[in-house]
């Protein structure tokens, strides 16, 4: 069974940063794309971003484009979500994610493989 453990969240001010890890216990790592999605008090997940397989293709949501940036490090099985430029509507809990599929459209549905179990992240004004 793949276990997801995200870490890195937490309170920051509006204009932040914060990095995200998700560290992922499966031998099919490289070969899985990898995303983040969020869900605020509410309101329905959210897809945030996800990377290829490579992690030469990123993919965003427009909400997040040119403030998050998604990579991964195959070596660690590690995923990253670095956020910019936070602001008070970025508070939600992160979920991180991956397709066995290595398809983007695939995990962007929103019906990704696996799941981890989220961390919490709150933006103040």
């Amino acid at each position: 069974q793949v276990q997801l453990v995200e870490s890195g969240g937490g309170l920051v001010q509006a204009g932040g940063s914060l990095r995200l890890s998700c560290a992922a216990s499966t031998h099919t790592f490289s070969s899985d794309v990898m995303g983040w999605f969020r869900q605020a008090p509410g309101k329905e997940r959210e897809f945030v971003a996800c990377i290829s397989r490579s992690g030469t293709s990123p993919y965003y949501g427009e909400s997040v484009k040119g403030r998050f940036t998604i990579s991964r490090d195959n070596a660690k099985n590690v995923v990253y979500l670095q956020m910019n430029s936070l602001k008070p509507e970025d508070t939600a809990v992160y979920y991180c994610a991956g397709d066995i599929s290595g398809n983007p459209l695939i995990l962007r549905s929103g019906n990704p493989t696996y799941w981890g179990q989220g961390t919490q992240v709150t933006v103040s004004s």
